[in-house]
């Protein structure tokens, strides 16, 4: 407990001093590097390596206009770097306690991730089953767990989250989304794709086989897109919220913003991690679904 209250008093003071450095620099969305919150990543990245790298990158496929924006690359290797160290000192935590069938009495990176893995694997057990939870654990531990990261580590000052990227969340979506269907068509062959038609599969239903499949494929094809804009907005505005209140350099205001901001970083990251369990667990499981 001592050391959560020290964590939450260093970085609120950690808040309140960056956003008095914000304003008095000017810092905001028109900062350099691009239209984004001023950034770690601004003065990280040398300009030569970001000039290069937007040359090569060209317009974005999205939006059609130059790639300006690197900050989620950035922070996305930032993300990936932490969750590599904490995996390995939980894994020589780990070999350490091999003998031991007892959960870690202390925090650490391995109790860390061991409390993270029981509660996903709890929460997918009762979606899909025991079986298929413990196959499909670490794909959807690892989207949960890099997500949950990412998400937090918006809430500190000098550093964005990748997930408030469409590049980054649209990414995560078609991981899921083709996952889905490939392990669809392993458990069901080429009979997957019957359900695509509807209940009645016959020649004199051919109208309602075609309409259904028009549906169906178009719902499929929304399960990506809804997952990435659905995580991509609520982080976006929870981060643009906590920016607006750090910045105001008035101390104690911003902790109820920040402490809801990891509210809505846990809860996403539960909700990615439920509707992608929901989805494998529809495509794997009985072909009548």
């Amino acid at each position: 407990m001592k050391r959560l209250l020290l964590i939450l008093v260093g970085t609120v003071v950690l808040a309140v001093c960056s956003g008095s450095a914000w304003a008095e620099e000017g810092h905001g969305s028109e900062a350099k590097g691009g239209d984004h919150h001023w950034s770690l990543a601004d003065y990280l990245v040398p300009m030569t390596v970001a000039e290069f790298a937007k040359a090569k990158l060209g317009t974005s496929a999205l939006e059609g206009n130059p790639v300006t924006d690197l900050h989620h690359v950035v922070f996305a290797l930032v993300v990936a770097v932490i969750i590599l160290v904490l995996l390995t000192l939980a894994a020589s935590r780990m070999k350490a306690d091999k003998d031991s069938l007892l959960p870690q009495s202390r925090f650490n990176p391995l109790a860390l991730f061991q409390v993270l893995a029981d509660g996903l694997l709890g929460l997918m057990e009762g979606i899909m089953g025991r079986d298929l939870a413990l196959k499909f654990l670490p794909l959807i531990g690892s989207l949960g767990v890099y997500i949950l990261f990412s998400n937090l580590l918006g809430l500190i000052p000098g550093f964005l989250p990748p997930t408030d990227s469409l590049n980054t969340t649209l990414g995560l979506g078609l991981i899921v989304f083709v996952v889905t269907h490939v392990y669809g068509v392993k458990a069901h062959g080429i009979a997957y794709f019957k359900h695509f038609f509807g209940p009645i599969l016959k020649w004199y239903a051919l109208p309602l086989m075609l309409l259904m499949f028009a549906i169906e494929l178009i719902s499929h094809i929304a399960r990506p897109i809804s997952l990435g804009v659905r995580l991509l907005g609520n982080i976006f505005g929870d981060h643009a919220v906590v920016t607006a209140f750090v910045m105001m350099a008035i101390p104690l205001v911003p902790i109820p913003f920040m402490l809801l901001g990891l509210l809505v970083s846990v809860v996403q990251a539960l909700v990615f991690c439920i509707l992608s369990t929901v989805y494998i667990a529809l495509a794997v499981g009985e072909e009548d679904h």
